[in-house]
């Protein structure tokens, strides 16, 4: 596998996310200008596969009111990375983190486009190692 760089990744993650990998429940406000948008769950498992460490995940609140929730990483030597929350417009905040498990895969609902993405990644960065 040839080296490749964060910036890299970040890379192949922005021209691999689109309308058909976001959440079903953020089409709506998905963009090309936001391409973040809906991409959280299983742009955190990618990275997950690539470099362990935690799941963390968040809730998502707009103007007060919770709005769902949030998905990044912790790194082994603590570093947190977050390569979606650019998605978050004015009024929204994301609150309460906490560790969670990895599910054994992404979830049913979600396991199309996580396949989709992990692919459009792989395209651009070469063979993924296999999730941990």
């Amino acid at each position: 596998m040839p080296p490749w760089s964060l910036l890299d990744l970040d890379h192949a993650l922005r021209v691999s996310w689109a309308v058909d990998t976001c959440s079903p429940d953020d089409v709506a406000d998905w963009r090309v200008d936001n391409p973040a948008r809906g991409h959280c769950d299983i742009t955190a498992l990618l990275v997950h596969d690539l470099f362990g460490g935690d799941l963390v995940v968040g809730e998502v609140y707009r103007d007060g009111v919770r709005h769902g929730h949030h998905w990044w990483n912790r790194l082994a030597n603590g570093v947190e990375l977050d390569l979606t929350r650019e998605q978050f417009g004015h009024g929204e905040t994301v609150d309460a983190a906490r560790v969670v498990a990895r599910p054994s895969g992404p979830r049913m609902r979600r396991r199309e486009e996580y396949e989709r993405l992990r692919a459009r990644v792989a395209a651009h960065l070469g063979p993924l190692p296999e999730p941990v």
